[in-house]
């Protein structure tokens, strides 16, 4: 998913708890009609482990016959994560990946040194009055793995495993958690799950990786005798256990893994850990050089202005 320009970070909330650093109240925006809740990346948190961005839109309804329309845009230096709570997107990228996403499945996308794709709902979602309810994140890549070819992935809603237990019911998507492992190909030690609390059930969430996120999409939960409402992101201070608490039918996301190897820069659609790399991949685009989208070339995003001013990464 891409929106034009580079939002302001998301305001964020320090705590005073032992058990939780900071909460994140994401900058909404307007996707054609569709809200989305941007989270990451924040004023105090770039990143949660590897992932640098996350984007909650929806839930939201179009009217008959229109839908969601991102024209071809590239990326770099990273992998897009797409999971649908709602409605369905088609996938279409350089490599001649054409795929429509439906819930439960996941569509992960590396881009490596560079990758162009669109995404648009599909005709016959358009004709019933689409519907679009969903996650994306991006994910840093390491280093090592920058420049990487680029890679599109689809997996089915089998591959990601279900841990349930006492009201709790959790869909691993990507790493692994609770014992469960994605069959998910990740390039980083990390996590990512989407949990489903009916009332009262409590959710324990260790500290075995460093970094760790709680989104709450839906409902309200406790943590460390506190309330958060939806649209909250809740960030654990590493090292401590933190417990969760249902205190109303709700659905999380949880995602987090170690620390990335190093700050990255992010500008518009690409990020790197290379000043030189953005330039030119900015005027790689601007400048054609980039391929093209089979079946959907007609149309694309233009760079968004002049090319990045990158701040030192102190």
């Amino acid at each position: 998913m891409s929106l034009p320009g580079v939002p302001d970070p998301a305001r964020d909330g320090a705590t005073q708890s032992a058990a939780i650093d900071h909460i994140i109240i994401p900058r909404v925006t307007d996707l054609g009609g569709i809200k989305v809740r941007r989270a990451l990346p924040a004023k105090e948190t770039q990143m949660v482990g590897p992932f640098i961005f996350f984007d909650e839109f929806g839930p939201g309804e179009f009217i008959t016959g229109k839908g969601l329309d991102v024209r071809p845009h590239p990326h770099i230096g990273l992998s897009t994560v797409t999971y649908l709570f709602d409605g369905a997107i088609t996938h279409r990228d350089s490599l001649g990946s054409h795929q429509d996403i439906r819930p439960g499945e996941l569509n992960l996308m590396k881009a490596g040194r560079a990758i162009v794709h669109s995404e648009r709902t599909p005709q016959s979602e358009r004709d019933a009055g689409a519907k679009l309810y969903g996650i994306q994140l991006w994910m840093a890549l390491p280093k090592e793995h920058e420049e990487s070819e680029p890679e599109f992935l689809h997996h089915p809603a089998q591959d990601q495993p279900v841990v349930s237990d006492s009201g709790a019911k959790v869909t691993v998507v990507k790493g692994s958690l609770y014992g469960a492992r994605a069959k998910v190909k990740t390039l980083s030690d990390c996590f990512y799950a989407d949990a489903a609390l009916a009332t009262g059930a409590i959710l324990p969430l260790d500290a075995d990786f460093e970094e760790r996120a709680i989104y709450v999409s839906s409902g309200a939960v406790e943590v460390d005798n506190q309330r958060y409402d939806a649209g909250r992101m809740i960030i654990a201070r590493p090292g401590v256990p933190l417990t969760i608490t249902a205190l109303d039918d709700s659905r999380l996301l949880l995602l987090g893994g170690a620390p990335m190897d190093g700050p990255r820069y992010l500008w518009w659609n690409f990020v790197s850990s290379r000043r030189d790399a953005m330039m030119q991949a900015a005027e790689d685009w601007e400048q054609g050089r980039m391929p093209v989208v089979p079946g959907d070339d007609e149309e694309f995003i233009p760079l968004d202005g002049a090319r990045p001013k990158l701040k030192d990464k102190g």
